[in-house]
């Protein structure tokens, strides 16, 4: 347990990257439309690279002959579960903290059943009492950000964030929903090659390009500067290739339910890791007593909320 546990939050402290490198770039001057996009542009390189050395060229050819077969169903769940996700992370770190942006995500778990029952899945309830935790917790973090700053510094920090914790869990389960072929609206997706975690990331970054160019295309951001280039590939080597695979190499060694949302609890290490990154690195301020509070209640709420999940 307690190497998975490591594992656990060594993943998470490679997933914080992600809050830290956007406050920076925003901070120097970069446009969140290039942190955004160019993050997904080395991640198409990366998992292409991953892909090649693990699977073999076979792998790309069932790759790109599975979108092709289904290329609208790619596109709109990659523009949801990455681009709308992703666009509206990054546009929030130009009014907010990293550790605001963290803990404020958090609320995707507070999204994921009400996405479920969306897809007439049943809605696990078990545990459900620790999401009002989790959301006590984020309320404090933004009261106190709130006090740092105006109305629209507010909302264009917590707001992109709040919806952008619906998209990521849509996108997720439009692809499960493909894979169990149970819904008449979706199309039956089979093929080996989708039982690879880095294969379906791979497809939702293709069909996320079009809607990458669009966005680049309507705000027309002045040119990227190296900086930016350097912080994005970062971005996608530590968060997109780092921190997935130990993540998943992870969840994989668990043997229990128990185990797998120990693995899973884990990944509120990130609030306090983008915490620590933004003071060590950003100069940060250490947040005043609501935000403390918040934090500690947001990671005792999801902690506490994993574990419900799994016991009988």
């Amino acid at each position: 347990m307690g190497r998975l546990v490591s594992l656990g939050i060594l993943s998470a402290l490679f997933f914080s990257s992600t809050f830290v490198l956007n406050r920076a770039m925003s901070l120097a001057g970069g446009h969140w439309a290039w942190t955004a996009s160019l993050r997904f542009g080395f991640m198409l390189i990366f998992l292409v690279l991953i892909l090649l050395i693990t699977q073999g060229k076979k792998s790309l050819a069932d790759v790109k002959n599975i979108f092709i077969k289904h290329w609208f169903f790619w596109m709109l769940s990659g523009s949801i579960g990455f681009g709308i996700f992703y666009s509206l992370i990054t546009f929030s770190s130009m009014y907010a903290e990293g550790w605001v942006v963290a803990t404020t995500w958090q609320t995707t778990i507070l999204a994921t059943p009400i996405v479920l029952a969306f897809f007439g899945r049943k809605v696990p309830t078990r545990g459900l009492l620790f999401t009002a935790v989790i959301f006590a917790g984020i309320v404090l973090v933004n009261i106190e950000h709130a006090s740092a700053t105006n109305l629209r510094g507010l909302l264009f920090s917590a707001l992109p964030v709040l919806i952008a914790a619906f998209a990521y869990p849509i996108g997720n389960q439009l692809v499960w929903e493909a894979r169990h072929g149970e819904s008449k609206h979706i199309p039956h997706i089979e093929h080996p090659i989708l039982e690879n975690g880095f294969a379906r990331v791979l497809l939702l970054t293709v069909g996320s390009l079009p809607f990458w160019g669009l966005l680049l295309l309507f705000t027309s951001p002045p040119t990227p500067t190296s900086g930016q280039f350097l912080s994005t590939a970062l971005v996608a080597l530590l968060s997109g290739v780092v921190a997935t695979t130990i993540f998943l190499y992870a969840r994989h060694l668990a043997k229990q339910p128990y185990e797998i949302a120990a693995v899973d609890a884990t990944q509120s290490m990130e609030v306090v890791f983008s915490l620590i990154g933004e003071i060590a690195f950003l100069n940060g301020a250490l947040p005043g007593t609501l935000g403390l509070v918040g934090v500690a209640l947001t990671m005792i709420g999801l902690v506490a909320y994993m574990v419900m999940q799994t016991r009988s």
